[in-house]
């Protein structure tokens, strides 16, 4: 049998955590969803308990929490850990599915934001398309459309070859 106290304790920190995130309270998000991942580690090993899973949760609220904070590179190595959990996974109809969702825009962010255009392009056009697919509605899903589109359209103006200022037509040649 789990023990009840630490499973409710662990999930009423992330639920909190997953508020403070929806109210913008970043910092606050952080440390609600390092409290939840410290509680859960509480119980003893051989407790039935989806300690991966849970962490995976954790890490979701942690890496929109880093992204939002500015804490890019923090929010890469979270993204990577969340994202153990969500690809194994690969259900977008659940719950979950929003997470996984946020945790790939947040990732795309900080790969923005630290210089990694390509990648970030292609993680941002993996977020649309995970939400074109999601048969559901979440929250902010329209804030979210909308940010991927900016940013695709932003990292598309930077990858246009600028043109050299001493260029010529050939045609300005033989005039």
């Amino acid at each position: 049998m789990k023990p009840l106290k630490e499973v409710a304790m662990s999930y009423m920190a992330l639920a909190e955590a997953q508020k403070k995130l929806q109210e913008g309270m970043y910092q606050e998000a952080v440390a609600e969803s390092r409290r939840a991942m410290e509680i859960s580690r509480t119980m003893p090993p051989e407790e039935a308990f989806d300690h991966d899973g849970f962490d995976g949760l954790c890490y979701a609220a942690l890496v929109s929490a880093q992204a939002g904070l500015g804490e890019y590179v923090e929010c890469l190595r979270s993204a990577e850990r969340a994202l153990r959990y969500f690809n194994r996974r690969g259900e977008l109809q659940k719950d979950e599915g929003q997470q996984w969702i946020a945790v790939i825009f947040s990732r795309a962010v900080a790969l923005q934001e630290t210089g990694s255009l390509e990648d970030a392009a292609k993680e941002l056009q993996i977020a649309g398309e995970m939400i074109a697919e999601r048969k559901s509605d979440f929250i902010g899903k329209e804030k979210m459309v909308r940010e991927i589109e900016l940013r695709l359209a932003v990292l598309k103006e930077r990858s246009k070859p600028e043109k050299d200022k001493n260029y010529r037509a050939w045609w300005e040649f033989w005039s």
